[in-house]
């Protein structure tokens, strides 16, 4: 009787133990938010700025944990996963999110070629999908999405940036009327460089530009020998070129080998916001160029914005550059870091207070609450989502791009006028082995 007293009392306690470990596991899982991550670690994309993108969304991630999580109580797991650059991997990972690891929220996605697919597939399955890098208009025009949404910029504009740059400094600059400017659009053939094709046409007309080539290809192509000579032909003045880094290089690398000379080239993000690496390959050859994106935050003055957010910049340069050993804080870092931010500390919060959680339908009520006026994020812009029924909902209707002008070993804001950090250089110095 004393053993079967003993094996009893030994089995209540293990019963106990196995249930306070329960308890423990599930209080431990109440405590924290499983968010999935996909970005290209991998792949031709990886250093076209989307590994910089994934940084700044680790850093925001950091300091939300740091302080104890969303709203202090709740830490952020993140669940990563590598797209490799291409569209199918990037549907299949979210699938593997969503399915296997009980994902409701994900984050992130630098391709626009990643972002329209799975912005269908993820709001079909009513999970939430958090843009942070991704342009492409594309992705949001007439689709009437409810649980996607993205605080960055989209691409239409791109194309608004650049028809004001021009229009503003022709006439000074070149000395020229904006309608005898003579442009040449050329794009990868994916959803990011069309989009910004289009708007760059649509608004280019608007203001009376002269288009004297559009020519698309893909991003993936051997050889770009022939695109230089058509641009070559038309003579054009300006040229607008949205690539990715290997493309890029490519191109420039042909132009440069062609004789091909213009009086500007206007980036239009992606590979030409890294700067780092396009200096390394062709060093002061690209002096000069101009790129429309989002801010590089600490590109800004701090005492323009909400009070807080120069020393969230400075602390988010600080983190990049020890991670990265990088000098130069790519803009991929800031809106990685930015979009995150405003999901973990504008978003999350309200779900969880307001709305009783975190699953999509409170995350979606959520977002639709976030009113930050223009100053309010460390990229200058403000957020507030276009709401369901409109043509951009889930759309940031508050974001900014600016132009960029490569200024030596930094970048300089050159647009628009009020904020800029420079006079912009245009046309191109003679000096410029791409120079009229």
């Amino acid at each position: 009787m004393p053993t079967s007293r003993r094996m009893l009392l030994k089995n209540a306690a293990a019963a106990a133990a196995a249930i306070n470990l329960d308890w423990t596991r599930a209080r431990a899982e109440a405590e924290t938010v499983r968010l999935g991550v996909i970005y290209d670690l991998t792949g031709p994309f990886a250093a076209g700025g989307s590994v910089a993108s994934s940084v700044g969304t680790q850093i925001a991630i950091d300091l939300v944990n740091e302080k104890g999580g969303v709203g202090g109580k709740y830490k952020i797991v993140p669940v990563a996963a590598d797209s490799q650059s291409k569209p199918d991997v990037a549907i299949n990972e979210a699938e593997r999110l969503i399915s296997q690891e009980k994902i409701d929220i994900i984050n992130g996605i630098y391709a626009s070629s990643h972002a329209v697919p799975l912005s269908s597939k993820v709001e079909q399955q009513k999970k939430i999908l958090w843009i942070t890098t991704a342009v492409a208009t594309a992705v949001f025009k007439d689709k009437n999405l409810h649980y996607v949404f993205r605080a960055q910029i989209h691409s239409d504009q791109y194309g608004q940036a650049f028809a004001s740059f021009l229009t503003e400094h022709a006439k000074e600059k070149l000395g020229i009327e904006p309608k005898d400017v003579k442009i040449a659009l050329i794009h990868e053939d994916g959803p990011y460089g069309v989009g910004v094709a289009a708007a760059d046409e649509a608004y280019s007309k608007q203001a009376g530009l002269q288009i004297v080539l559009k020519e698309g290809y893909s991003a993936a192509a051997p050889d770009l020998s022939v695109l230089v000579t058509k641009i070559k032909r038309s003579r054009a003045d300006v040229i607008s070129h949205a690539g990715y880094n290997p493309d890029i290089t490519l191109l420039l690398r042909q132009a440069r080998e062609n004789g091909l000379h213009f009086q500007m080239l206007f980036g239009n993000g992606a590979g030409y916001s890294q700067l780092d690496k396009l200096r390394t390959s062709f060093g002061a050859d690209i002096d000069n160029f101009c790129n429309i994106d989002p801010v590089p935050a600490q590109l800004l003055d701090p005492a323009k914005l909400a009070p807080g957010i120069g020393d969230l910049t400075k602390t988010m340069v600080e983190r990049y550059k020890a991670k990265t050993g990088a000098t130069d804080v790519p803009p991929h870092c800031s809106m990685g870091f930015n979009q995150t931010w405003v999901l973990l500390n504008n978003v999350l919060p309200v779900a969880k207070e307001k709305y009783g959680g975190f699953d999509p339908e409170a995350v979606r009520k959520a977002a639709l609450d976030v009113d930050i006026p223009p100053g309010g994020t460390i990229q200058g812009y403000g957020v507030k989502f276009f709401p369901p029924d409109t043509p951009l909902s889930g759309q940031n209707e508050r974001s900014t791009p600016v132009v960029m002008q490569n200024a030596g070993e930094h970048i300089s804001v050159v647009w628009p006028t009020n904020i800029r950090t420079q006079e912009p250089v245009f046309p191109l110095p003679k000096s410029s082995v791409y120079a009229t």
